[in-house]
C-alpha cells in the first residue's frame, strides 16, 4: 500500500502522516511483534510509533510486572536498570532472548519471541524425583552450562519416575504449549536403547494424555559421546561400547522421535502438548515413568522440564 499520492505540483502528500498517532499506534498493537518490526519499514513516520511503549506494552504480558518481581536478586537488578533506561521493546526483546530466574532459582521465565506468549522452565530440583537424595541413584551437580548453575545425574536406577507440576495460572490463556525434557547424555549412558518411556502430561486430578517414547533410540543421543561401562556390580551390569547393538523392533504405540540439539548445547525431546484454556486455574502435571522394564538405566543429566508456547498461536 503506498503511503504518498503525487499531486499536480510534484509534491507528494504522506497520508500515514495525517493519521492521529493514537490511532496508528492502536494499530499496530493489535498485530504481532513481528508486524512491529515490519511496520518500522513503512514510513518514517511509523518508526517511532511502532517502536514506542504504547505498542510494544501491550505485546508484553499482563502479569510481566508480577512476574519480574519474583525474580532473583542479580536478575532483579539487571531488570530495574533495563527499565530505567530503555524502552519496553527492548525489555520484551531481553525476555525473550534471557530467560529469568524466578522463584529462589527454581524456575525461569521468558518469552515466545514471535508471539509474546509465556514460556517457562521447572528447574531439576524442582522436580519430584523418585530416590533423588539417594547419592547411589543420583547426584546433584554444579553445572555452568545449566541456566539454574546445578543438573541432577542420573548414576543408576530401574524405577525411574519424574514428576513436574506448575500453575495454569502462569500461562498464556488460550495458547498451545509443548512440554519438553531438557538433557544430557553423561559419559556412560545405558538402559535406554531400547525401553520406552511413559509421558504423562495432564490437569491433576483429571485423566491424563499418555505416550511412550524412546529417550536414546538405536542408541542415538549423540555419536560423538563415548560409551564405556560402568563396573559391574551383583544387580546388574552394562553394555560394553563396542558391543553390536540388538535389533530390536519398536513398539507400534511408540513415536520415533529422537531428541533434538538447542542452540544452548543442551538437547530436548518432546514429551506432549497441552491447551490452555482462559480462564482456567488448574496444576497441570507432567510425568515421565519407566517402571515396569526393571533394566537399569543410567546416564542422563537432567537440566528441568520446559513448557514452550508454540510459535504462531
Amino acid at each position: 500500500m503506498a503511503s504518498q499520492v503525487s499531486q499536480g505540483s510534484g509534491n507528494k502528500i504522506d497520508y500515514f502522516d495525517m493519521l492521529p498517532e493514537g490511532c496508528v499506534a492502536d494499530t499496530v498493537a493489535h498485530t504481532t511483534p513481528l508486524d512491529a518490526c515490519r511496520f518500522t519499514l513503512v514510513a518514517p513516520s511509523f518508526r517511532s510509533i511502532a517502536d514506542s511503549n504504547a505498542v510494544w506494552e501491550r505485546f508484553l504480558p499482563s502479569d510481566y510486572g508480577q512476574l519480574i518481581s519474583r525474580a532473583v536478586p542479580a536478575a532483579l537488578q539487571t531488570i530495574h536498570q533495563l527499565l530505567a533506561s530503555s524502552p519496553k521493546k527492548k525489555l520484551y526483546l531481553f525476555l525473550s532472548d534471557h530467560p529469568l530466574l524466578i522463584d529462589d532459582g527454581t524456575m525461569t521465565f521468558s518469552l515466545d519471541k514471535w508471539t509474546g506468549k509465556k514460556c517457562f522452565m521447572i528447574a531439576a530440583r524442582e522436580l519430584a524425583i523418585v530416590w533423588s537424595d539417594t547419592p547411589r541413584y543420583w547426584r546433584w551437580t554444579s553445572d555452568k552450562e545449566s541456566r539454574f548453575g546445578k543438573a541432577i545425574e542420573l548414576i543408576s536406577v530401574c524405577w525411574l519416575e519424574i514428576r513436574g507440576k506448575i500453575n495454569t495460572t502462569l500461562l498464556s490463556p488460550d495458547t498451545d504449549y509443548t512440554t519438553y525434557l531438557v538433557y544430557k547424555p553423561a559419559v556412560v549412558v545405558y538402559g535406554f536403547e531400547h525401553q520406552p518411556v511413559e509421558i504423562s502430561v495432564g490437569l491433576c486430578g483429571e485423566e491424563s494424555m499418555k505416550r511412550t517414547v524412546f529417550l536414546d533410540p538405536e542408541g542415538g543421543l549423540q555419536a560423538n559421546y563415548v560409551r564405556v561401562p560402568r563396573r559391574l556390580t551383583l544387580l546388574h551390569s552394562t553394555r560394553a561400547a563396542n558391543q553390536p547393538r540388538p535389533q530390536i523392533p519398536f513398539p507400534v504405540d511408540v513415536d520415533r522421535r529422537y531428541p533434538k540439539a538447542r542452540k544452548d548445547g543442551w538437547l530436548e525431546i518432546e514429551l506432549a502438548q497441552y491447551f490452555h484454556k482462559e480462564g482456567e486455574n488448574r496444576e497441570l502435571e507432567i510425568s515421565m515413568m519407566e517402571i515396569k522394564g526393571g533394566h537399569w538405566k543410567s546416564g542422563l543429566v537432567i537440566q528441568g522440564i520446559e513448557i514452550r508456547a508454540k510459535s504462531g498461536n
